[in-house]
């Protein structure tokens, strides 16, 4: 039972949304009908998920690239079919986070996001996940821009030279009819023009790896800046395609005047109210934000994650290129073979009759929609990237019998005040691994807990047989390396103040948040979305069967067992690189002709910006073929062999998360 929800009139999405002017262009007014998508990280195959059907939890699958193909396809030859004005945006991070993306770094993407139709993609941080070259050889593969007009690549040698990577691109419309404009001196007569330009992250240099010689600047500055350049060619009808997170984009909007829509990304907001499938309200889709000059508005939009939904909106411009109506939802994408077990045996499925009351719920309901894969795509997927993949994955370390869900901020999506179960599983894992005897001896040091920025995780442990890939291609796929880093524990404490604040506001990016092994905490908001404080923090001895906790004591110096990239002070980690400026005694972990090495750490420095490790002797060669560096991923692969053949969640709770009433 293949089927797609048909597509109904778009005047029925804006009605949902309690608009009742009317979605099409009068007068001198102009609609354009938009697309979009963000956060995709290569999960080219459909995420394993799960929603409420009435009363019934329904084990099922949402997305992936073929799903979104065939809904994109749909969305386009409705808008042709009715002469509608269309464009369909990526808010960016197309790369990284999948086992494909481990084997085929940024060709997989060029194929597959080519074969979408896409007229635009924002740069997102993790397009700087591998290095400039292979960045700027993804972006010459594409048959679409990059946008961003805050960057500057002038003086880096991989894109110095790169035209697909644009600040901005501007399009003429004659209802579906669709030109792009080179020429801004001379704009076409009698069409609708519109100004597509993005805005990436100014701090990029401090959450990206490998940003080479490219400059970031100010956002607010850059896009009033590009804003005032379009409209004095003449063009009022202004896009910003940015990956900067929904809360900063909000921001964004209330500074700068003359941006109509936001298309983001960065946060993984799933905009929208997914209550009616037992999902969460993440908040308003298609948010209008005052701009400074109290005249005009932004719409804001974003489409979640991981290629498991698309949103579609129409925008209405004035004659002047002023917002008059900006409606639309985002939809889920799922199959239409749904399991009562989260293992998805084959005695757990839903018969004829179980899946026609759910088909009948699905169609009943906006924001989901049972969507075929498209066949093309899917058997290319399968015939030339999928059997490297699976033969990539190794043995099975551990049995999962209940999917074990990851969640960056404690009471999102439905998570408890505690949050993720699974960040507080590899942060055990890696507190285990680092004290074990090989790794002592290569530190010279016991660890007394560890720590963990829920960003770095990328995946749920899902029901059923694990294997090794799974930790080191999908969940822990960044190959970073541990370190052991002393630490006093006034800094730790900071640390959790400063990384917990920065993530209260709705739609702020929360990959900073911080989980850890051996440890616990609480935090209680103060002032809703603004501000909160660290009640206390402890550090447990014992074991997890028999633990015995102490307050920490903020002149004691405490081993702690973190990830390089975390370590080092980055993603809003500031606390850690404060407290190596001057004098580090951190020791990092590397595998060297198969034996685990230490490489000390004599202080960090900043340069230009970016946070940069100066070790006592030579630093770890992680693209040296005797070196292996992703001791992260190895260290939870060992805790799980040794400790968990059956995985569950710790017995311990480590963050307690308590949200000021609204």
């Amino acid at each position: 039972m293949n089927i797609s929800k048909p597509l109904v009139a778009l005047s029925v999405a804006m009605a949902l949304t309690g608009c009742a002017q009317s979605p099409f262009a009068t007068d001198d007014s102009f609609t354009l009908t938009v697309a979009h998508i963000n956060d995709t990280h290569s999960n080219f195959d459909p995420v394993k998920s799960s929603f409420k059907a009435n009363d019934t939890l329904v084990y099922n699958e949402f997305g992936g690239y073929p799903r979104l193909q065939t809904m994109a396809e749909e969305y386009k030859k409705a808008a042709a079919d009715e002469n509608r004005s269309f464009l369909f945006l990526h808010g960016g991070d197309a790369w990284q986070g999948s086992a494909y993306f481990k084997i085929n770094e940024g060709a997989m993407n060029a194929e597959l996001l080519s074969r979408m139709g896409l007229d635009a993609m924002a740069l997102g941080n993790h397009e700087f996940d591998l290095n400039n070259a292979k960045l700027n050889a993804f972006i010459s593969d594409i048959n679409f821009p990059v946008l961003a007009a805050n960057i500057d690549t002038s003086n880096d040698p991989d894109l110095k030279d790169q035209a697909n990577l644009k600040p901005y691109i501007v399009f003429a419309f004659d209802g579906n009819n669709k030109v792009q404009v080179n020429d801004l001196n001379n704009l076409p007569k009698d069409k609708d023009i519109v100004a597509v330009f993005g805005i990436a992250l100014d701090d990029m240099p401090n959450l990206a790896p490998n940003t080479g010689k490219v400059e970031f600047e100010d956002m607010v500055t850059s896009s009033q800046q590009t804003v005032d350049f379009l409209k004095s060619k003449g063009i009022n009808n202004i896009i910003a395609l940015t990956h900067i997170g929904n809360a900063v984009d909000l921001d964004v909007a209330s500074k700068v005047n003359g941006i109509d829509l936001i298309v983001g990304g960065h946060s993984h907001t799933l905009l929208g109210d997914f209550t009616n499938i037992g999902h969460d309200n993440a908040g308003i889709y298609a948010q209008m934000v005052n701009n400074p000059n109290g005249q005009s508005q932004t719409c804001v939009v974003q489409a979640g994650e991981y290629a498991q939904a698309i949103g579609q909106l129409d925008v209405t411009f004035d004659s002047k290129g002023n917002v008059s109506n900006c409606a639309g939802l985002n939809t889920l994408l799922t199959n239409d073979e749904y399991f009562h077990s989260p293992m998805r045996e084959a005695s757990s499925k839903f018969n004829a009759e179980e899946t026609a009351a759910v088909v009948d719920f699905v169609e009943g309901e906006e924001n989901i929609a049972i969507t075929a894969e498209e066949a093309a795509m899917r058997q290319l997927i399968d015939s030339k990237y999928k059997p490297a993949v699976v033969k990539a994955y190794g043995k099975v370390i551990s049995q999962v019998p209940v999917e074990i869900n990851h969640e960056r901020r404690p009471g999102d999506r439905g998570t408890d005040k505690h949050g993720s179960d699974v960040a507080t599983i590899i942060a055990e894992g890696q507190y285990y691994w680092a004290n074990t005897p090989a790794v002592q001896a290569a530190t010279g040091m016991k660890v007394d807990f560890s720590l963990i920025g829920a960003g770095g995780i990328r995946t749920n442990f899902e029901a059923g047989e694990y294997r090794e890939g799974n930790v080191s291609l999908e969940m822990l796929p960044f190959s970073n390396f541990m370190s052991v880093v002393p630490l006093k524990g006034s800094v730790v404490k900071s640390l959790i103040q400063e990384t917990i604040t920065a993530t209260l506001p709705e739609g702020a990016h929360a990959g900073k948040f911080p989980y850890g092994g051996h440890i616990r905490y609480q935090y209680t908001e103060t002032t809703p979305h603004k501000a909160g404080k660290v009640d206390f923090v402890e550090v447990m001895t014992g074991t997890e069967a028999n633990p015995v906790w102490t307050p920490i004591d903020d002149n004691k110096i405490y081993n702690v067992a973190i990830n390089n990239y975390n370590a080092t002070g980055n993603d809003g980690w500031t606390a850690l690189y404060n407290a190596q400026k001057d004098s580090s005694d951190r020791v990092d972990l590397a595998y060297v002709n198969g034996k685990i090495t230490g490489f000390p750490v004599q202080k960090i420095d900043e340069v230009n910006g970016k946070y940069k490790v100066r070790y006592e002797g030579q630093a770890p060669n992680c693209k040296a073929a005797n070196t292996r560096c992703n001791t992260d991923a190895q260290a939870v692969i060992d805790y799980i062999a040794d400790q968990k053949p059956t995985l569950k969640p710790l017995s311990y709770e480590v963050v307690t998360f308590e949200r000021a009433a609204k």
